[in-house]
């Protein structure tokens, strides 16, 4: 377990007040950083039964076009941890899902909320909604980023490993909104990231460009190979994703029989080291793109990655709001 102390930020109390929540790519390494430190503690002032309400008074809109477990629960249950509250808006209720424009919707919800958190098809709607938005706006999801998704991803190797300096973090599978935000974190904290992916299915490249200049300037690196044991040789950590992702139903045979050879099995990991870490951001197909003897064994840690996914949001969201 790392030590609550080791990882010290220096950002000051406030900076990032007011601020949006799109990408990982608009904040510093320091920023991220501070972050995650901040939700390792605020996660052990929990276990110990201590929540200040920090956000009393405060409503964060939750705005869903897509279906959810974790997002939702997360969210919700942070804001009532932190003394406020999180009201659930599906999309299709509001007049946004029967035309009324972004502008409009933007402007309104910041007559009445403290912050917003949207669950959305179109990573660009986001962004637009965050322009006309005088309120902070949280991505929960988009097409092309999870970033609060990797906030948990790296809390919880943090709690496993302690430093995730120089850890090598392997990403096999999909190039998706997933791994695009897990490699733009890891690179943040100068971990040695390996990307594997089926050819057709890579990561974004100009993304990956980006990603290899963050980890450069932490120590870090970002390698992308279409080999899953290169990826996975050595590894501190292995991550995967769904083959088939919401929206994608229609190419679910195709993609069965593209990503064939990316399955996270016992053969596979044998590759990395002993004691490496298995991630899974859930709801995960058990052999499919995982098998079930190293989803359901002793190195994963994919339901206490979960579980962050309410500290690393509750971080969020008091430095936020």
């Amino acid at each position: 377990m790392v030590n609550g102390n080791q990882t010290k930020a220096t950002i000051e109390k406030d900076t990032l007040k007011g601020r949006d929540f799109l990408t990982l790519l608009d904040y510093s390494s320091e920023e991220i950083a501070y972050l995650l430190q901040l939700a390792y503690d605020m996660k052990q002032d929990t276990l110990a039964g201590i929540m200040p309400p920090v956000l009393a008074g405060k409503t964060l809109g939750m705005i869903f076009e897509k279906h959810s477990t974790r997002t939702r629960i997360s969210f919700e249950v942070g804001m009532i941890h932190l003394g406020g509250h999180g009201l659930f808006m599906n999309a299709r209720d509001l007049q946004i899902g029967r035309g009324e424009s972004v502008y409009d919707t933007g402007h309104v919800l910041s007559e009445f909320l403290d912050g917003v958190m949207i669950r959305a098809k179109s990573h660009k709607m986001v962004e637009e909604l965050a322009e006309h938005t005088s309120v902070p706006v949280i991505n929960g999801l988009t097409d092309i980023f999870h970033p609060c998704q990797a906030m948990a991803d790296l809390l919880t190797i943090k709690e496993v490993k302690g430093d995730l300096k120089g850890l090598k973090l392997s990403y096999i599978g999909d190039g998706n909104n997933v791994a695009h935000s897990l490699v733009i974190a890891g690179a943040h904290m100068g971990m040695n990231v390996s990307v594997a992916t089926p050819e057709g299915y890579e990561y974004n490249a100009g993304l990956l460009e980006k990603a290899k200049k963050i980890a450069d300037v932490n120590g870090g690196s970002v390698t992308a190979t279409y080999d899953p044991i290169e990826a996975s040789s050595e590894a501190d950590a292995i991550y995967t994703d769904v083959w088939t992702s919401m929206g994608q139903e229609e190419e679910s045979a195709k993609r069965l029989i593209d990503f064939k050879d990316f399955q996270i099995n016992d053969k596979l990991v044998g590759h990395a080291k002993k004691d490496y870490v298995f991630l899974h951001c859930l709801p995960a197909h058990r052999e499919e793109e995982v098998a079930a003897s190293v989803i359901d064994g002793p190195n994963s840690y994919v339901f206490q990655q979960a579980g962050n996914r309410l500290h690393a949001q509750k971080a969020i969201l008091a430095s936020l709001l």
